[in-house]
Parts: structure tokens; sequence; C-alpha cells
């Protein structure tokens, strides 16, 4: 093998679902820390995952084992595939309130990735969600109390651990405060140094001292800690060594969020930020698919090595952290595939589903009859940020209800609704005992809201569902009841109907509402 030493910064990407010929000599030239997997690009089966990380791993001959990566968080973002089981995500862990729950799901999450031949989890998500509608966190998130937030952060870190898999802290030092998603622009978290310990850190402190092996950094600026605006906290030595490693004593591996991200400079100023990431301490720069940016990286980076930019000492300390995760990780042995999405993991989703479902609000409605008519809207699942697998997930509300009731009736809008999918809906509710309205991210969708508004006006009982954030739940008058799945994968789909059938929901919000908590 060949290339230069930082080659070994990179965690690389690429799509396919088995290796391609010219990727294979390139990691044969260039040898990288590690491979992240995406799910539209790498993933079909769990079996093709196995065989396809298998392949990887022998592409290391005496080099130390690959890392290879996944986004298996649960939720919004499943990175392995309709054949991993469907777990709900953070932020309906956090409803549960059970932090020996998140562990065995951080746990079970961790062993399917293990055997599909992952032993970096990118989980949990540890921001603390205060700004609402945050394009780049919707459930993914526990919450927005900061002490909630710590407690399942440490208890999926465990779990992870547990499995034998490293978990990752992310995005450090916190994006819940930020109001546009970093992979289309740079965002700014206020606040002064005392907010930032208060809400912001307490998490990833809970984390590290849990035992997580990665943190992630965010790309967002951080004026309390910087004293600058523009300045990603990637690439800044005052984030990512003086707070991270020096006052947080945080002795793992670090990685940066994907550098494709327009947080950051695209292009040939991608190069550059690469460099000052790695010269702000960071371990790791996370590459996207495309094979033109990671071979200009590649480049640049063994250019600034060469030009004494970058530290020799400093890179050989990473590679050798790396290094060592690495040893210590791939070679344990692996689950058998048949783990993915096995019948213990399927019941455990299903708890998890039943135990976080929470009623908001209920004028008398549930349970709801047997025999009553009902007609389920919802909109067709879709992507609402990167960070997002929901599209790959069916429109399953009716099904689910068909389960529990005889007389069901469908209607999948577009997302948002069209004008005559609201006609459509109001025609239908009139002949309904009661209405089913899955909603997503309705708050930032006046067309759903819309739609909702105009079934309340039909008479007919309407049971509001979030679908995503409860928030959607917030200052809507006239509904029969308010529901939160926290999530919209079949298992929460299966418990909703449950609850209206007559189960209890013993879920609490893990957010704030519109007038307050709800307990």
């Amino acid at each position: 093998m060949s290339g230069s030493p930082t080659d070994r910064m990179l965690v690389a990407a690429f799509s396919g679902h088995t290796l391609p010929d010219d990727v294979r000599s390139e990691l044969r030239r260039h040898p990288p820390a590690g491979v992240t997997l995406f799910r539209h690009h790498n993933v079909d089966t769990p079996a093709q995952v196995r065989a396809l990380t298998d392949d990887l791993q022998r592409t290391r001959e005496d080099l130390p084992p690959l890392l290879v990566a996944v986004d298996q968080e649960g939720g919004q973002f499943l990175a392995l595939g309709d054949g991993s089981t469907p777990f709900a995500g953070n932020l309906a862990l956090a409803a549960t309130r059970d932090p020996v729950l998140a562990e065995r799901v951080g746990s079970a999450l961790a062993a399917e990735a293990r055997a599909c031949g992952a032993d970096v989890v990118y989980a949990p998500v540890a921001d603390v969600a205060l700004q609402h509608d945050a394009p780049t966190l919707g459930i993914r998130s526990f919450g927005d109390d900061p002490a909630l937030v710590s407690e399942m952060t440490a208890a999926v870190v465990r779990g992870i651990a547990r499995a034998g898999a490293a978990a990752t802290l992310k995005h450090f030092p916190g994006t819940g405060d930020l109001a546009v998603d970093p992979h289309h622009a740079l965002g700014v978290v206020d606040g002064h140094r005392d907010r930032l310990d208060d809400v912001e850190l307490p998490p990833f402190r809970a984390g590290i001292a849990a035992g997580a092996d990665v943190v992630m950094s965010a790309h967002v600026a951080v004026p309390a800690l910087t004293g600058r605006d523009d300045l990603p906290a990637t690439l800044s030595r005052a984030v990512m060594t003086d707070l991270l490693r020096v006052e947080l004593g945080f002795a793992g591996v670090t990685i940066t969020d994907a550098l494709d991200m327009h947080a950051l400079a695209q292009g040939d100023g991608q190069v550059g930020s690469a460099v000052e990431a790695l010269r702000a301490g960071v371990d790791l720069l996370l590459c996207g698919p495309d094979r033109a940016d990671q071979a200009r990286l590649r480049d640049g980076l063994a250019r600034a090595l060469q030009r004494g930019v970058l530290d020799a000492r400093d890179l050989a300390t990473s590679v050798e952290r790396v290094a060592a995760l690495a040893r210590r990780l791939v070679p344990v042995p692996r689950p058998d595939p048949d783990v993915v999405g096995c019948r213990s993991h399927r019941d455990l989703a299903a708890e998890l589903a039943r135990a976080a479902t929470t009623v908001v609000a209920d004028a008398g409605v549930l349970p709801v009859r047997d025999a009553a008519r009902i007609l389920a809207v919802m909109p067709a699942p879709r992507d609402l940020t990167p960070a997002d697998t929901s599209s790959t997930a069916p429109p399953a509300l009716a099904a689910s209800l068909r389960a529990r009731f005889a007389a069901v009736d469908e209607l999948v809008t577009a997302h948002p609704p069209t004008d005559a999918d609201v006609d459509e809906a109001r025609t239908r509710a009139r002949t309904a005992d009661v209405v089913v309205l899955g909603t997503i991210a309705a708050t930032a969708d006046p067309a759903q809201r819309g739609l909702l508004a105009e079934l309340v006006a039909t008479g007919t009982p309407v049971v509001h569902v979030a679908l995503r954030g409860p928030h959607d739940l917030a200052g809507v008058d006239g509904v029969a009841a308010s529901i939160a799945t926290y999530g919209l994968l079949r298992p929460s789909l299966d418990a909703l109907a449950a609850v209206l059938a007559g189960a209890p929901a013993p879920g609490r919000l893990p957010v704030s509402l519109a007038g307050g908590r709800v307990p």
C-alpha cells in the first residue's frame, strides 16, 4: 500500500452495493481510516451490507482494520435499510423516561450495525432541541430538557458500547438552538458561555462519562466559544481541543460532520476547511461519496503536510488514536446477520412505541368505538433534510388502524397536500364517524394546517396525530384528541391504533408546547 499519511485522516465513501473495482484500487493506493455507508448509496439488504463490509476489510492487508460507520439512529434516520428493526427515534425514547429501555434499544441498534459489519454508530444525537422547528433535528433529539437529554444520551451510549460498537456523540458543541440546516448554510448558536454550560454541554459531558468513543463536530458558529460568528466549531481549536479535550477530558476519536455540507466551503475551498479542521485538533474528516471531492482532499492534505502546514506529530497521534480504536473493535466476533430485524428486536421496537405514545388531549373521543367509520389521512412521507430516510417508509396509518378497526377509509395526500387533497378529505370526512389525521412537521407547512382546519370545520370529530415532532399539536383548536407518536414507522402506528382502541398511552412529552410542558 502507498499514499500519504494524511490519507489516514479520511473516512471515505462511495456509491455501490458491491465494492467497485476502481474504488478497491483506490482504497489500496490511498488507504483511509474508515468508510461511511449511506443508505441511498450502499444499502440493500443486511446480507448484502455484510458482504460489502467483509470485502472492504479485505482491502486492508497489513494496515489496522477499517472503521466502518453508519447513521443508524432510529426514527427518521435509519441507514441500514428496511431489513433493520424500525426503532423509533430519540424523542420517543425520551417520552418513555426509561433509561433502561433506552440502553436496551441502543444495544439492539448497535448489534444490528455490527452484524452488518459496522463498528461505529453515528449516534446518539446529544443536541438539546431549543428550536422547535429546527430543520435538522426533527425527532432526532431527546428533547429540550438538558437533564433528560443527558440521562438518555448516557443510556444509549452504554447500550451501544455493550454491543461492542463505538457510540458517536453529535453534534458538538450542540446544534439544538440553530434555525438553519448546516447542510445548506452556516448557522449561529447564540448565548453566553454560562448558557452553553447549562444547556448544550451537559449531554456531551454525560456521554463522555458513559464511555463514548467518538465525538462528531458541528458545522455551526458559536461566538461564545470562538468570539466569531463566521467560524464553524469544526474548524476551531478553542472548541475541538481546548473545550472538548482539555476542559471536558475527552480522550477518544473526533470526527467532523460531513465535509460536503454547505455550512463549510465547497469546491476548492473544501481543502482549506479540511486543513483547518485538522489544525483545530480533529482526528478524522467525514467525506461524502463524491469521488472528485475525495481526490481533491487527498491531494490537498498531502501538499499541506509536505509544506509544513500540518504538523506530522499531531497527525501521527491522531492516526494511532484511530488505529487503536479499530484494533479494539473490529476483531471482536460479530453477531450473526440473522439478528438484524430479529423477533426479539421487533418486540423491543413495539415495546418502545407503546411506552412512548402520548395522549396530549382528549375531549372524550377515546377510545374510538369498534364499529366507527374511520377516515385515516396522512401525507406521503418524504425526507425533510438530508439526515432523513422517512421517504423510504410506506404511509401505513390506515394499515395499522385496520388491524384494530373494521371500517377504515384511507387518504394519502401529497406532502404538502394540494387543494384537491383538501377537497377530497373534506368530502370523505362528512361520511365518517371519526377522522384520524396524521401530520408531519405541520408547524412549517401551512397546507397541512389548512387541511386540519378544514377537517375540524366539517363537524366530524378529528383525532390529530403528530407523526414527527409533537409541536404540530400546539395551538390547535377544535380537535377531539391530540396524540404524539414521535414517528411514522410501523411500530409507532401500531401503538397508536392500540391507543385509539383503548390501550393506555404512558408516554410523557419530552418537549414544551405552547402553554407549558405537559406532565
